[in-house]
């Protein structure tokens, strides 16, 4: 009989790293409520029109990388629908936000999510086809500020906290502007224009891109292309005043509260919807797919979608990859270990050590639990791999109430009175 494996490109999720992944989770979830984000979770299909009019019908991701099928109608008198995993979840919450009525109100609707994106595309180190995200979106109507520099800039500032409180280090925040609604066509005419006799000469990619999709061929990596894109003309060239105006909103507020970065006059979205502010963050030590996350205002994608006028702004931070850069900074750390592995001393005490574990449990402690028919030896050498400590529950113990614990980096044994036990565990 065939062994059966997980599909290619995706994988599964065990512990010890599954810790690590969720202290991020965690770590997102504080930060963000600080700000005064609250958690959206819509669904993981969508009708397959919702990204083909908010990502774009060129872009590489509703061309060739979303799973999409027909869902059959179950009447005669309905219609098929197409359906797609989602490849991002910013179109899904701007649905929301329109189908919900979320701008009623006249306020910023602030919402962040956690949750698996899917996409076709070839797996490589970090790069999944199911994948997970973290994001946010800021979201209301102009009269609640949503179009305001300042939200751009607390956006960029709470991604900075949200990676210093992780511990990552060494990161850089790159950031442009790619124009308004009226500053992008005429910069993709340039472009376009520019392209006539550059495009032969490069990639297969950036041939296609610049007749379907011009500004991402500013995205391509290849390298014998880089002297051609230096060449091409920059979108700061093409903005009209008020959109320089907000680019240095954004940047003096950065200045204001010392949060760094780097100006990338290159640098694009591969997502139709983006306007004016884009950015990502990057790090070293992801190699050349460097950017951990990345993200952009989206002015005109809720009227896209047939919504009210509703200017926005968000992020999505790839998990797979943050998760990559905190192992490789956290090789040498220890294992995350149980406080103690209670060790039931015959098949008797198997009763009173799981009475033991549930109050050591309830006072916040990890316990690991053994079992009554294991060898006192087999008990120490399963104990030592799990816990830090070692907890003996004889008859004797369990009459006296006295037990005995053993720390095994220390290698001291101690006799410890029951209700001192927790105590006498804690870190």
């Amino acid at each position: 009989m065939t062994l059966l494996k997980a599909v290619r490109g995706t994988r599964d999720l065990l512990p010890p790293e599954t810790e690590l992944w969720n202290r991020v989770e965690a770590t997102a979830r504080r930060v963000f409520t600080r700000y005064n984000f609250g958690e959206i979770r819509t669904p993981i299909f969508e009708d397959t029109q919702l990204f083909a009019r908010s990502v774009g019908e060129e872009t590489d991701i509703v061309s060739k990388e979303m799973y999409t099928w027909e869902d059959r109608a179950r009447a005669q008198s309905e219609k098929s629908q197409s359906l797609t995993l989602r490849p991002e979840n910013t179109a899904g919450v701007v649905r929301a936000y329109i189908e919900r009525k979320l701008g009623e109100a006249g306020l910023l609707r602030k919402l962040f999510y956690i949750g698996p994106q899917f996409r076709r595309e070839r797996p490589q180190k970090g790069r999944y086809r199911q994948f997970w995200q973290i994001g946010a979106e800021v979201i209301g109507p102009p009269s609640a500020g949503s179009e305001s520099p300042l939200r751009d800039a607390e956006v960029l500032e709470m991604l900075a906290s949200f990676l210093d409180e992780l511990g990552i280090t060494g990161w850089t925040l790159v950031l442009n502007s790619v124009g308004s609604s009226t500053d992008r066509p005429r910069y993709i005419a340039a472009l376009r224009e520019a392209l006539k006799d550059k495009a032969p000469q490069m990639c297969a990619d950036c041939q296609r891109r610049a007749e379907t999709n011009p500004l991402r061929v500013l995205d391509c990596k290849v390298p014998e292309d880089q002297p051609i894109i230096e060449a091409l003309p920059r979108i700061a060239d093409h903005l009209d005043e008020d959109s320089k105006a907000h680019f240095a909103a954004v940047l003096a507020a950065l200045d204001a509260c010392g949060v760094p970065y780097t100006i990338n006059p290159r640098l694009v979205r591969g997502l139709d919807y983006y306007t004016r502010t884009t950015f990502e963050f990057t790090h070293g030590g992801l190699g050349a797919q460097n950017a951990l996350l990345g993200g952009g205002r989206y002015d005109g994608l809720s009227e896209m979608l047939g919504g009210p006028r509703a200017p926005g702004i968000g992020f999505a931070l790839g998990l797979d990859r943050l998760i990559l850069t905190l192992q490789a900074s956290q090789s040498d750390a220890a294992p995350n270990l149980a406080d103690a592995f209670i060790a039931p001393l015959g098949e008797a005490m198997n009763a009173p050590a799981l009475t033991l574990a549930r109050e050591l449990r309830r006072e916040g402690l990890r316990i690991e639990l053994g079992d009554g028919a294991f060898r006192l030896k087999k008990s120490f050498e399963i104990g030592n791999k799990l816990a830090r400590s070692i907890i003996l529950l004889g008859e004797d113990e369990h009459r006296s109430g006295i037990l005995t614990v053993k720390n095994f980096a220390a290698g001291e044994q101690v006799r410890v009175p029951r209700a001192d036990v927790a105590r006498h565990l804690r870190p």
